[in-house]
């Protein structure tokens, strides 16, 4: 407890003034084929961020830029910055994505529309991801995710000399990563999955094990609704050193120096998600991404919002998902 609130005074000491701001649709969806009203987009931050921090705004501004009208609403555990930010290292990660769920069903648009596209950066990747599994109302047409943990961690993120509160948070979790305490009150401890403890992983993850269908019992409805999906864009930076491993973005399985494509997997092959039905359909997409760990470019970020976002009837002229070979690949 005593850790628990010295990182609660850490993050309450500071002060974050950006505020969350969401395009109001002009008119509601209806059923004609020729609507053109971009479907809404979702926006779930990172570790170590807000949902009303300026970058993340900034993306929302990209999205509305690229399909004009675009409503977009950042996922959020609590209104105010500060607290939302504390709230990326602690608490618990079923909780928070049971909150998103209530909070999205119950909102006044986004609940009225046939279906929304998502977009996740680092640990918001899963977290949306279990949105899909767990809830889906409204469902999800395209979940794009940049950088995110898919597979898991096998090791903690580096910290700033000056970010205390990562420092003491990243101190706890390298002390027992599978106690009861630390699986619900820490949030990367719930996506840790270390291949050479993975009886320990299974028995004790709250979070990770569960939504990649990983124990005996296996979750249908998560198979099912991932299989709903029109497109799972999984974006992986090529020089990230922030992720460990940064395979994990793609649900490769790194043990050492072995590296297990999905498609090799046990995961994929007896389709425990859903991975493989929709790769069937086309709509599992594999890209890369230059640079480290969330270092994208508005080209990056334009170019999927343009593939993959837009109206539920995309109108003539909108770009086809790129080929292989433009700075990334189509898998």
């Amino acid at each position: 407890m005593a850790i628990i609130t010295q990182l609660r005074l850490l993050l309450t000491a500071g002060s974050l003034l950006a505020t969350s701001f969401a395009s109001p649709l002009e008119k509601r969806f209806g059923d004609d084929d020729d609507d053109d009203t971009p479907l809404p987009v979702v926006i779930w931050h990172g570790l170590g961020d807000s949902y009303n921090a300026e970058g993340i705004k900034q993306v929302g501004e990209l999205a509305d830029k690229v399909n004009p009208g675009t409503l977009v609403y950042f996922a959020r555990i609590d209104e105010d910055g500060a607290r939302d930010r504390y709230s990326s290292f602690v608490g618990n990660v079923t909780d928070h994505v049971a909150k998103v769920c209530a909070d999205i069903a119950a909102h006044p648009i986004l609940s009225t529309a046939p279906a929304i596209d998502a977009v996740g950066f680092s640990q918001g990747g899963q977290f949306l991801r279990a949105y899909v599994e767990r809830c889906n109302n409204p469902p999800v047409r395209s979940l794009i995710t940049f950088g995110s943990q898919h597979n898991g961690i096998t090791r903690f993120r580096d910290c700033g000399v000056t970010d205390w509160v990562c420092r003491v948070a990243m101190a706890v979790l390298g002390t027992n990563p599978w106690s009861s305490t630390v699986q619900s009150r820490l949030v990367p401890a719930q996506y840790f999955r270390d291949p050479d403890q993975y009886e320990k992983y299974l028995e004790n993850s709250n979070f990770l094990a569960d939504i990649n269908n990983e124990r005996i019992l296996k979750n249908q409805v998560y198979k099912k609704n991932i299989a709903k999906l029109e497109n799972f864009v999984m974006y992986m930076f090529e020089d990230d050193t922030t992720v460990i491993p940064k395979e994990t973005a793609w649900f490769e399985e790194v043990n050492g120096t072995e590296v297990i494509p999905l498609r090799a997997r046990k995961m994929y092959l007896e389709d425990w998600l859903g991975l493989r039905e929709l790769d069937r359909k086309g709509g599992l997409k594999f890209r890369t991404a230059p640079g480290e760990h969330m270092q994208l470019s508005e080209a990056i970020l334009e170019e999927a919002f343009g593939d993959f976002f837009g109206p539920l009837n995309p109108h003539k002229g909108r770009s086809d998902p790129r080929p292989a070979g433009r700075g990334g690949e189509d898998l």
